[in-house]
């Protein structure tokens, strides 16, 4: 990447790192907390599901509103919500206001990502976009590694609610780099196009006809529900089953998470530095996150677990990338805001749901069989949409060949 893109990056790994350990923080101080599963698997479903419903609004609001603007009012939005948040815990008290901030920087985060997704064609228009994916990718996994260990390492020393108030820094700090990039990359992001006149739902019409007509949508959008059970699954229960049933400490915790993202920070490397098929990426990915799923739900050791961690979360940025790369072929520019928003929403509503069916199978027996079972629920998804495709094209072919 050029010298001149720096910034951008590292703006993109300050925002992810802050991210991180709110995500971190929620189910580990509820579970410590309330030390049981099921309020950890709520509160994840309650982190989660505001922060997916609003996807298609960004959408829509990226083709109209210049998306580097929309990036800047989320990162400064956000450190405002975590220095409120604080406040209110110290004038009210209640572990309510660490899931409520935690739930509304999600939806923030939200409206950064969509904007990020229109912004990175506009901005890396003439390298190749797999490449430019992969970097953006390493630096979200960056935040990923430090993430963890950050917030272990902060919770060692502080009451969480001052972890939160750093976390609101490291967000002003984001939104530092993002403007220093601006005024030095000379990047200036064009002027949407006018809307066009019509009902106020005509965006999401729009998107919606995208998903079910654009051949190859379709398959993109339940190959990522599919594989968004098990990261649901595997993050609503990660800190109550390594913390809890495996009786591992914090720390022991934090290195488990900071393994995984070190492991996908090198499998990332390796993709921007190699020109591998997109297809071939994306069937590597689903397949280890897939068998990782069944290995941590079936294991009763704490190496098991790890194993299986490991795969799931070390895979998941490969097949993110496939994902992401497939749909920027597929979508129209001049739709690509909107349907990018619906499409988010539709690959990501299924964790929530993971996280509310933790709630109510909160049994370590029954915790153990959930995972497992939407593992296998997965993997037959795929071989579903597989077999799909293949009848498909070779219904084409027939057509052609007659």
């Amino acid at each position: 990447m050029r010298v001149n893109h720096q910034a951008f990056f590292c703006s993109l790994f300050v925002a992810r790192l802050a991210d991180q350990v709110l995500l971190f923080l929620v189910p580990l101080v509820v579970f410590q907390t309330t030390h049981q599963v099921s309020w950890s698997g709520l509160a994840f479903f309650i982190e989660t599901l505001p922060r997916y419903l609003v996807f298609p609004f960004f959408g829509a609001l990226c083709d109209r509103i210049s998306p580097l603007k929309l990036m800047r009012v989320s990162q400064t939005v956000r450190a405002l919500v975590c220095f409120g948040g604080v406040l209110a815990y110290a004038l009210f008290g209640g572990i309510g206001w660490l899931i409520a901030l935690s739930a509304l920087c999600g939806v923030l985060t939200s409206q950064g990502l969509v904007a990020r997704e229109v912004m990175l064609p506009q901005i890396f228009s003439t390298q190749q976009f797999q490449r430019v994916l992969a970097y953006s990718q390493l630096a979200d996994q960056l935040g990923f590694v430090l993430g963890p260990m950050l917030a272990a390492v902060l919770l060692g020393l502080w009451r969480w609610e001052w972890v939160v108030g750093a976390t609101g820094v490291l967000f002003l700090l984001a939104d530092g780099a993002l403007l220093l990039w601006q005024r030095t990359s000379g990047f200036r992001a064009g002027d949407p196009p006018p809307a066009a006149p019509g009902h106020w739902t005509m965006p999401l019409r729009i998107a919606l006809r995208h998903v079910l007509m654009l051949p190859g949508l379709k398959k993109v959008v339940l190959l990522a529900a599919a594989e968004n059970l098990v990261i649901g699954v595997t993050l609503a229960t990660s800190a109550a089953m390594v913390t809890g049933f495996h009786a591992q400490s914090n720390r022991y915790y934090a290195g488990l998470q900071t393994a995984g993202a070190v492991a996908t920070v090198l499998i990332l490397l390796t993709i921007a530095r190699n020109a591998w098929p997109a297809q071939t990426l994306g069937r590597v990915a689903f397949i280890s996150i897939c068998a990782g799923g069944v290995i941590a739900g079936a294991s009763a050791a704490p190496w098991g677990y790890a194993l299986g961690f490991l795969l799931i979360v070390g895979f998941d940025k490969m097949f993110n990338l496939f994902i992401r790369s497939a749909r920027q072929k597929i979508i129209p520019p001049e739709d690509y805001g909107k349907t990018t928003g619906v499409v988010i929403l539709l690959n990501n509503m299924t964790q929530p749901l993971a996280g509310l069916l933790v709630g109510v199978f909160s049994a370590r027996a029954q915790t153990g069989l959930l995972i497992v079972t939407l593992s296998v629920a997965m993997g037959c998804i795929g071989v579903a949409v597989s077999i799909g495709s293949a009848l498909l094209r070779r219904k084409r072919a027939l057509a052609l060949g007659e």
